[in-house]
């Protein structure tokens, strides 16, 4: 009997997280169609207060997904890019020397061109570079932060000063060009 009252629930606890889904599936619909949230709020007939945390619970899975995506999915596909544009610049010389046909030859040289402008594109693009940098910086803000407060703890404890021979403002910044050199070897 315990077993069935509990298949019970879990269908229950399913039926509303699907409900939930789309709720905030129109509410984000709407939202882009220009309503206000006392607007949803009606058409819907729910409480402002519910629209109000549709919309915080929607924004807060947006910047999840941003993050996700310049974490994982753009370095990887950046990746990918400069190792196709690269694998495509050496057959087109490969092709370039193995034709004695002077189109066959200028068609892979003008290839092999197209491929560096691109590449060069992609590695000075100025919109993935700033985002890296920011990314980067953010990171290691982040983890300067957690250390620093790390460090303020074990520094607390032990009542001595600190002999290390470095200026703390050298220290900081070493640790800070650090943690930025680590972030960029795990962005890119």
């Amino acid at each position: 009997m315990e077993h069935l009252s509990s298949a019970m629930e879990q269908q229950q606890d399913q039926h509303q997280e699907q409900q939930i889904q789309w709720r905030r599936d129109k509410v984000q619909e709407l939202c882009s169609k220009g309503y206000s949230q006392r607007e949803i709020s009606q058409v819907l007939q729910i409480g402002l207060a519910t629209v109000n945390r549709d919309i915080s619970y929607l924004r807060n899975q947006a910047k999840n997904n941003i993050r996700k995506y310049v974490d994982e999915t753009l370095p990887e596909e950046y990746e990918k890019c400069l190792i196709g544009l690269n694998a495509i610049t050496k057959e087109a010389w490969n092709a370039s020397q193995q034709t004695e046909d002077k189109r066959e030859k200028i068609q892979a040289l003008s290839l092999a061109k197209e491929c560096y402008s691109m590449k060069l594109d992609l590695l000075t693009n100025a919109t993935v570079v700033d985002d890296a940098i920011r990314f980067v910086s953010q990171k290691s803000k982040e983890k300067l932060k957690s250390f620093t407060s790390n460090g303020n703890k074990n520094h607390e404890e032990s009542n001595e000063p600190d002999y290390d021979g470095e200026d703390k403002d050298q220290g900081e910044q070493k640790q800070e060009e650090e943690a930025v050199e680590t972030t960029i070897n795990q962005v890119f």
